[in-house]
């Protein structure tokens, strides 16, 4: 691919992913991404075929543009609490610049649109990988180790992102609640985090032994 024409496929992807942003998928079309994206509407075609192409990989180009943004800050943290506090702040990144309204757009979208679906499937994907993987490394140094399972609370915390953003446009107050209680998560986890060893191991063998009732 020339490099004119890769520019002219991210200017696209762009267009699509600001168009959502600013008049929402109801009035997303091949004219009102052409007209964002300052480009002849016929490209759109030419180089996917269709809208919907275009969203589907807008979707995952987003989303690879927004975990990429994260990935060194999520490398520099250092304990669950730490995560936890970084995540209302993401939050808050995250809600202003659009992207997660857009994301609940298109799942929503994706319920009629298989193709929409599989999309936003993948780019939650992207932000699941992410999350497993610091997660994974922070429990290893927790007494949850070998009782949190982080693909699961990866998955977990990517849905009630979405969620709590969707929330929050009919009941902001309940969604102020709900993120506060990331700093509560996140002073008990610090706590867990500063026990000595034999606290550590005893607080281990509780959650296994409430695991098994």
């Amino acid at each position: 691919m020339s490099a004119a024409s890769e520019a002219t496929r991210h200017k696209l992807l762009d267009g699509a992913l600001r168009t959502l942003i600013e008049q929402g998928i109801g009035k997303t079309s091949a004219r009102t991404i052409a007209a964002t994206a300052g480009v002849n509407q016929g490209l759109i075609f030419y180089h996917f075929g269709s809208v919907e192409e275009l969203l589907c990989a807008a979707c995952v180009f987003g989303a690879e543009q927004r975990v990429a943004r994260y990935r060194e800050r999520f490398a520099e943290l250092g304990s669950l609490a730490e995560l936890l506090a970084f995540a209302r702040q993401m939050h808050t990144e995250e809600r202003g610049s659009g992207h997660v309204a857009v994301l609940g757009q298109l799942l929503a979208a994706g319920q009629a649109q298989p193709a929409l679906a599989a999309a936003t499937a993948a780019g939650l994907g992207l932000w699941v990988a992410e999350l497993e993987s610091v997660l994974t490394r922070l429990l290893a140094a927790s007494p949850l180790a070998g009782f949190a399972d982080p693909a699961g609370l990866a998955r977990a915390a990517a849905a009630s992102f979405v969620g709590i953003e969707l929330y929050e446009g009919v009941d902001p107050a309940g969604a102020g609640r709900a993120l506060d209680s990331l700093e509560q998560l996140a002073a008990l986890a610090q706590t867990l985090e500063e026990l000595g060893p034999l606290s550590q191991r005893a607080v281990r063998h509780g959650l296994r032994k409430g695991a098994r009732r």
